[in-house]
């Protein structure tokens, strides 16, 4: 909780309530200049677990025990958080995943983005070998970062190369586009074919060299993060410069980038005295980044898909024998060498990944839920809310319904475990003690953060279904049990002709009116009813198609 006697500035710029933030994008409504000049807090208490300010121009904040939500703070792009690595830590395995358990299982593509963020690297294993499908790879994250040689690009041997990557030469560690502004912040390589002798692949952590860099000689550390250098790329078609330092660090001198292209590197023009210094220094991280301990070796196959922090890593090839080029394939020699690559950038990875985190976060929740509250009893009912709700879902599913149907009927009733007045206590009781608690809209409202209208629409309006069907269908009425019966008149009673005429023509009518029919079933005693896990896996494709 807030300290109210922290800066008031502080605290009233990070009120949560919807004049200052807009509920649906968290974004502030107001400008720090339409704050007064002289605020103050005027009073401050606590109540019902909340920390209540009045402000001296007369607004007034609820502060939220677990306040703030989310936490702040560092950059996440720096060395901290970061694991700096050599070679030998990737003894028993480098990171990899299968593609196939990457696209089907959310945690799996968690774990691999979180690799990427970790060591800077992750090789998916099995992407199909066709021409094109590094986009793909890339788009499951994120975007596909355009540059001059195109959407994607191909290495391999081309007869009149611009870069040295489309030859057979080895090719030195190092980072790619540095002449570029901003820089592409993530690189992938997906092998579609490798005959070739030689041509094997190598990682090296710019990080953990320049982190060596800086330990073993500051003086030479500090050169290289304040010399500008002119990073040059320039063909027929193309002329670009960026002028960076080597090494870049953030305000608290934590080490945030690596730029390291000897090919690249531009005539600096500078007294000679910097000149010597920044060679010197040069030299010496050059040679960090090319001991052996740091160097990690590996081949890439048909169908390994090699996905890398391009602002961090350090890549690097052998020299291999060509086996032709792109326009002539019947070389002498060794084998053919074919990657296809493409750029894309850390911000869409980290976006994917904490949104994946917020939706396992949310079905964690959602389950506890279901333990907790769902194990206390259903409205009078023989069965608890739980085994109702599961219930429902095994029947939604029996019956082939389409998965937007089968967690409707899995969440329908989650508004009576809380709403946003209850503190989470248990709102059902309060239906029982005959006063509409509104659970339809409860559960609704609050599913909406997650979950699209396909799923909390039939949820809104299940009890309006119930209403529909009394009136509509006689023999329905006389088929309710006691509690729902009891339920019914709490809600409203049936619907007049005219409210019936009009909830039948409500879009998500006929959807409502099927899982009302589930939730009126889903009240046996020992029915073997699954558990919430075995539909974690159908919310969550629910959750990322939202």
């Amino acid at each position: 909780m807030p300290d109210p006697a922290r800066s008031p500035y502080w605290l009233r710029d990070n009120c949560p309530c919807t004049q200052c933030r807009d509920p649906r994008t968290d974004q502030k409504l107001f400008q720090i200049t339409d704050l007064p000049a002289d605020l103050a807090v005027a009073a401050s208490t606590t109540r019902d677990g909340q920390l209540e300010v009045l402000w001296s121009d007369g607004h007034r904040s609820r502060y939220p025990q677990d306040w703030p939500a989310t936490p702040g703070g560092d950059d996440r792009r720096t060395e901290q958080g970061k694991q700096l690595w050599q070679a030998a830590d990737f003894a028993a395995g480098i990171p990899e995943a299968q593609w196939s358990a990457y696209l089907a299982d959310p945690a799996e593509q968690a774990a691999v983005l979180r690799a990427v963020q970790r060591f800077g690297f992750v090789v998916l294993r099995e992407v199909p070998c066709r021409p094109g499908q590094v986009r793909a790879v890339a788009e499951s994250f994120g975007y596909v970062r355009q540059t001059n040689y195109g959407e994607l690009f191909d290495v391999r041997v081309e007869p009149d190369p611009n870069n040295l990557a489309f030859t057979s030469v080895a090719i030195a560690p190092h980072t790619d586009n540095p002449y570029r502004d901003p820089v592409p912040t993530l690189q992938l390589l997906h092998c579609l074919e490798n005959a070739a002798v030689g041509g094997d692949s190598g990682l090296a952590d710019g990080f953990r060299a320049a982190a060596l860099l800086r330990a073993e000689s500051p003086a030479d550390f500090a050169v290289l993060t304040r010399t500008l250098v002119p990073f040059v790329f320039r063909d027929r078609r193309t002329e670009l410069r960026a002028d960076r330092p080597l090494i870049e660090t953030d305000p608290r001198g934590r080490i945030r980038e690596v730029r390291f292209n000897n090919r690249s590197i531009g005539r600096l023009d500078l007294p000679t005295a910097e000149l010597d210094a920044f060679y010197a220094a040069y030299r010496r991280f050059a040679e960090i980044t090319l001991r052996p301990e740091l160097q990690l070796e590996f081949r890439l196959g048909p169908g390994d898909c090699l996905v890398f922090d391009n602002v961090r890593l350090l890549h690097a090839r052998t020299a291999f024998e060509p086996g032709g080029t792109s326009q002539s394939p019947e070389g002498a020699g060794g084998g053919r060498r074919h990657l296809q690559g493409c750029y894309a950038d850390l911000d869409s990875l980290a976006s994917t990944l904490a949104v994946l985190d917020r939706r396992t976060a949310a079905l964690d929740e959602l389950q506890e839920l279901f333990e907790r509250e769902g194990a206390q009893e259903y409205l009078g009912e023989a069965v608890t809310q739980a085994e109702h709700m599961l219930q429902a879902a095994a029947l939604a599913r029996a019956a082939g319904a389409p998965d937007h149907l089968v967690a409707a009927a899995l969440l329908h009733d989650v508004g009576h475990f809380f709403d946003q007045h209850s503190q989470g206590a248990v709102t059902g009781r309060q239906l029982m003690q005959g006063q509409d608690n509104r659970h339809s809209d409860t559960g609704a409202d609050w599913l909406a953060q997650w979950f699209g209208p396909a799923v909390t629409e039939p949820i809104r309006l299940h009890v309006a279904a119930k209403r529909y069907l009394c009136t509509v269908e006689p023999a329905y009425r006389a088929g309710l049990s006691e509690a729902s019966e009891y339920t019914l008149l709490v809600q409203g009673g049936p619907y007049d002709a005219a409210q019936a005429a009009a909830f039948a023509e409500l879009p998500g009518a006929a959807d409502a009116i099927a899982v009302r029919r589930w939730d009126d079933q889903a009240k046996a005693v020992d029915a073997g009813t699954p558990g919430f896990e075995e539909f974690r896996p159908l919310l969550a494709t629910l959750m990322a198609s939202a």
